[in-house]
């Protein structure tokens, strides 16, 4: 049984990692049969993954839209990742602190025994570096407008602070 959930795991990842893959070729990757391939893309969907099969010569399957956040599979790589990138987050972004701190908690409750401890080798604390001139940390909500601006390929208008007042400038 570990080494399905680990296979299907592996099958998430690589689907995840491209926009079409041919049934051969992910076969191929998982030292697998194309029949196996065929029964794991069956148990993505029945865990609620979009996998969408591709018509045409040799066929294959791609990742669809999702709709709701379906259960999260990480490899160990990828969570020990995820650990320490929520760990640094609040230093480079304002008002997510509970927020980073619920994720964590909550990544590290599901973490078998064995990358807990890792992850938490990881631990990092925060220090001023005085030594550099870096950017304060972005609030969320200015990263957020910033980001949906590109994405919806909108124009954003802004004004400069005064570096010398609390506010922003007048006018």
């Amino acid at each position: 049984m570990a080494d399905t959930s680990a296979r299907i795991l592996r099958l998430l990842s690589l689907l995840d990692a491209r926009v079409d893959w041919p049934g051969g070729e992910l076969a191929e990757r998982l030292g697998v049969s194309a029949r196996t391939v065929r029964r794991d893309i069956d148990t993505l969907r029945e865990l609620g993954y979009p996998v969408e099969s591709v018509t045409g010569p040799g066929g294959g399957y791609r990742l669809g839209a999702v709709g709701k956040l379906p259960p999260l599979m990480l490899d160990d790589d990828q969570a020990i990742a995820i650990a320490l990138a929520l760990q640094t987050a609040p230093a480079t972004v304002t008002g997510i602190d509970d927020a980073v701190a619920r994720a964590l908690t909550t990544l590290r409750q599901v973490m078998p025994a064995r990358l807990r401890v890792a992850s938490e080798g990881f631990e990092i604390t925060a220090l001023r570096n005085y030594w550099e001139f870096s950017a304060p940390p972005i609030d969320v909500a200015t990263l957020q407008a910033v980001g949906s601006t590109i994405r919806t390929s909108s124009c954003l208008r802004f004004d400069y602070a005064d570096p010398r007042r609390a506010g922003p400038c007048a006018g």
